[in-house]
């Protein structure tokens, strides 16, 4: 599972870059249909051999449909516009709002509660993301906050995504519940067939690998990773993982893009982690002996209890050699 959100978080994060850079050729909606394009033929191919695909329910389909058309296409959509106005780094800090949202919602649908630390921690992180904001804003710069709002805007969908996609996952197998959902995402963004089609006839090549990449690697296999260690774990937990990402984006996009976010959204950004930090903090439980609460420790005392006459707790049962045999 470490490893699948490894591969994850690394993924995710070099998509903020690709997207960064390849962003203007193509525009937002025709890059998320060719990127879903890519990554649901992938997912279709690497899902075939298998033949074990298992048919959902009338119910999982309906989760399926909102995941899909959510997290992958409405996400993807909103995360290339609003790269279109943030640097790459930023735009990470902004998504990665994130996992709060997931623990709120955790917490008042899965019936998970609102611990101090949560309520807290959510506050803090919340303050991040508006530094980040602001910071991103520059002088009243409409189109900024514009950007902000679309980052926003993708972590909600990405909530809503995570949260139909965990139920879906107790009985679908991981890979095939990404396939399903990347064709559904799709479909959804094919009102931009003819704005992909006019890309990629003046697309350069770098631009089309650009494309090509974020199908095959932060969608197909990073989505891919994402699901497997999401059915063998907690959300809220594998969602903290993610916080990793705007640092390795800001690590990626430096020398590759030649961008640094400014020093208030780097605030912000320490700010949301810090706060995804407090809401997952826990006190550590007492540790109870396996023979209940009441016995702390096995006592190291003579054997006590019944002897040949089924006596009372005090009388100790004489050895063999013991003084009270001799006599």
């Amino acid at each position: 599972m470490a490893l699948a959100a490894g591969v994850t978080v690394t993924a995710w994060a070099s998509a903020f870059v690709a997207i960064r850079a390849v962003g203007p050729v193509f525009g937002a909606g025709p890059l998320a249909l060719g990127r879903l394009l890519v990554g649901g033929l992938a997912l279709t191919v690497a899902v075939l051999p298998r033949r074990a695909w298992v048919r959902p329910t009338r119910r999982e389909w309906l989760l399926l449909a909102v995941c899909g058309v959510s997290w992958f296409g409405v996400y993807n959509v909103a995360l290339n516009a609003a790269e279109a106005q943030l640097d790459a780094g930023t735009a990470a800090m902004l998504v990665n709002i994130g996992p709060i949202l997931i623990a709120l919602s955790a917490g008042a649908l899965l019936g998970e509660g609102f611990p101090k630390p949560l309520l807290l921690g959510a506050g803090i992180g919340f303050a991040g993301a508006v530094l980040i904001g602001f910071s991103t804003a520059g002088a009243g710069s409409r189109f900024d906050l514009t950007g902000a709002a679309l980052c926003v805007l993708a972590a909600v969908t990405w909530t809503i995504g995570v949260l139909t996609q965990k139920p879906v996952l107790r009985r679908l197998p991981a890979l095939q519940v990404t396939q399903i959902a990347c064709v559904i995402g799709a479909v959804a963004c094919l009102p931009w067939a003819g704005g992909l089609v006019d890309a990629l006839g003046s697309a350069p090549a770098p631009a089309v690998a650009g494309m090509v990449y974020l199908g095959l690697i932060p969608t197909a296999l990073a989505f891919g990773t994402w699901a497997y260690a999401l059915s063998r774990m907690d959300a809220g937990r594998l969602g903290i993982t993610t916080y990793l990402v705007p640092t390795l984006t800001v690590l990626m996009a430096w020398p590759l893009l030649g961008e640094l976010p400014p020093a208030l959204a780097l605030l912000g950004g320490v700010c949301a982690l810090t706060g995804v930090a407090l809401s997952r903090w826990r006190s550590r439980p007492a540790t109870a002996s396996p023979a209940g609460p009441d016995v702390a420790h096995p006592d190291p005392a003579p054997q006590r209890g019944r002897g040949r006459t089924g006596g009372g707790p005090d009388v100790t049962v004489p050895g063999p050699h013991s003084p009270e045999r001799r006599s």
